[in-house]
């Protein structure tokens, strides 16, 4: 897929961090970018930056999802690229003792779903509905309709400690992929991800800078934290290469994660 001006995407968390990379990479070769996100001061401003449109968005609200869409697709037209990068997570562990009184408790099962339904259903929410509005699109010259790029993380496949509510989600990513790659072939819509390792996004920012520089020397090479550009330059890679289909790359400079 050529990138240029008569091509539409739609970044979900599209306002900071990996999903505002990808979006100035889109954009910078002419891409009619929308930005789903929940912080609407952010995507606002990044939106005017690039020329595109902001939809605040709670990607576990199907009503405020088809809202996006439809307001993406009256101002872009129907998008040929989605990249999903919403999410969040969380360190709980699944039990263990209150470090003040002794007390023995268990992960709060509605703080697990809550993950799962933004992380995980949220992002096949946006796949389901995007994809279906590619197949109204004429084929390109190669056949292709659209492309997607999904996020998991190196946590799908080695989560540390706390982290199961977060793991089980992004290995749900990655476990769909092929799956709908494959559900999607005779249409032309191909479905990749990515799972980053540890990236310098706004929420590793505000880390102490002793934390930053033990997490940046614990990668094996490069030594230091993976920028969103890096990131975006991947997520370039997976919709202009029209044979990278089913795939879910790890981008993490080597490093495998420790228990904790």
């Amino acid at each position: 897929m050529q990138l240029n001006s008569k091509i539409a995407a739609v970044v979900t968390g599209g306002a900071s961090g990996l999903g505002a990379a990808t979006a100035r990479r889109l954009a910078s070769h002419g891409v009619k970018v929308a930005l789903f996100d929940l912080n609407v001061a952010q995507g606002e401003a990044l939106a005017q930056e690039i020329g595109g449109v902001f939809c605040q968005v709670d990607v576990t609200s199907e009503e405020q999802v088809d809202a996006a869409f439809a307001r993406a697709r009256s101002v872009n037209g129907q998008e040929r690229i989605l990249v999903n990068c919403a999410g969040t997570g969380n360190a709980v562990k699944t039990a263990g003792r209150d470090k003040t009184t002794g007390d023995i408790k268990h992960y709060p099962l509605d703080n697990f779903d809550r993950i799962i339904q933004i992380n995980l259903v949220g992002t096949f929410r946006c796949i389901a509905k995007s994809a279906a509005g590619m197949l109204t699109l004429e084929p390109l010259a190669d056949g292709e309709r659209g492309a997607i790029v999904n996020t998991a993380s190196v946590a799908a496949q080695d989560g540390q400690m706390g982290q199961a509510s977060y793991a089980a989600s992004k290995a749900g990513i990655v476990g769909m992929t092929l799956p709908i790659a494959r559900d999607l072939m005779g249409e032309g819509i191909r479905v990749n991800t990515i799972l980053p390792g540890i990236f310098n996004t706004p929420l590793l920012q505000a880390a102490p800078d002793n934390v930053k520089a033990a997490l940046a020397a614990s990668v094996p090479f490069p030594k230091r934290l993976g920028d969103p550009a890096e990131y975006a330059h991947l997520a370039e890679t997976m919709i202009v290469n029209g044979y990278f289909n089913g795939e879910s790359v790890r981008l993490d400079g080597a490093i495998r994660m420790a228990p904790r």
